[in-house]
């Protein structure tokens, strides 16, 4: 496929997001901090409002206007402004990815960590090649035959960020899967499940991996409700939660929104299994798979 250019928006709407609060946290106006910087007020409130660049060079003065001199937070915003335009792999899947699907992307690049409840299926960065054709497949319900294969090869692309990832460590990855996923059946190709859960079971060597079953014995949980999925970064950007449903994904912000998250999930980890009790369902229901 060819590679489409598109300026990836999500970055500048997160440093103009955080630039912004530091300004009102300083108590400055829009007019006193572009004219500090000797800009007119429209250039600040397009770099605010993610409509222009802000060079990484001028990030380190900005900030110190707003009493911002944590080299930490200079050295990530800086990274933030040089990075902002950079494109993606999956640019060249733009025709079939809608643009919340791209944002998450970016998200996902620059993550820390993901924290992930999947209720009735293998989360998408543990899922084989032909279990992900087969659940998009069931679950894409308008796609083409040829947009299934283009978004299991986005599923499968993704996976890098588990092992390998320029410029920093693999992704941090806790998943919490139901035990009802891991008795999925797909009637024209057994082999598939039995594939995936022993993929399931290599992935959970990894040390940046863990894996939890939630046991069909369970007791109740806010995992019940739906799937979700925390995303955690370094400091200084916030948490982000990502809800998914039929018709795509959409993000949760704020403090105290993502707190009732990451509070849920850590309710769904005491419920699950043990990582041990969890790694011999998977293997248990894998060797009934393969007789």
């Amino acid at each position: 496929m060819p590679n489409v250019r598109a300026v990836p928006t999500l970055r500048r709407r997160r440093l103009g997001g955080v630039l912004r609060r530091y300004r009102h946290e300083a108590g400055l106006s829009l007019n006193t901090a572009a004219s500090a910087m000797g800009w007119d007020d429209s250039k600040l409130s397009r770099i605010e409002t993610a409509q222009t660049r802000l060079r990484p060079q001028d990030v380190a003065e900005l900030l110190a206007q707003y009493a911002v001199t944590d080299t930490d937070i200079v050295a990530a915003l800086e990274g933030l402004a040089r990075d902002a335009g950079k494109q993606g792999w999956w640019q060249a899947y733009g025709d079939v990815m809608t643009a919340s699907y791209q944002d998450y992307l970016i998200l996902e690049t620059d993550a820390e960590s993901t924290h992930i409840y999947t209720p009735g299926l293998i989360p998408g960065l543990l899922q084989t090649g032909a279990y992900a054709r087969e659940i998009i497949a069931a679950t894409a319900i308008t796609r083409t035959s040829e947009e299934v294969v283009a978004l299991a090869e986005v599923r499968k692309t993704r996976q890098a960020i588990l092992t390998t990832r320029p410029g920093g460590r693999p992704l941090q990855f806790w998943a919490v899967i139901h035990e009802a996923a891991l008795h999925q059946r797909f009637a024209s190709q057994p082999a598939i499940m039995r594939q995936q859960l022993r993929h399931l079971l290599d992935m959970a060597d990894l040390p940046n991996i863990t894996i939890q079953v939630m046991p069909l014995t369970a007791t109740p949980h806010p995992g019940m409700l739906a799937l979700f999925e925390v995303v955690r970064f370094p400091h200084p950007w916030s948490t982000v939660v990502r809800l998914e449903n039929i018709r795509g994904g959409h993000f949760v912000e704020g403090i105290e929104d993502v707190k009732i998250f990451e509070t849920a999930f850590e309710r769904i980890v005491a419920a699950a299994l043990s990582v041990d009790d969890s790694r011999e369902i998977i293997r248990r229901i894998s060797e009934r798979n393969g007789k």
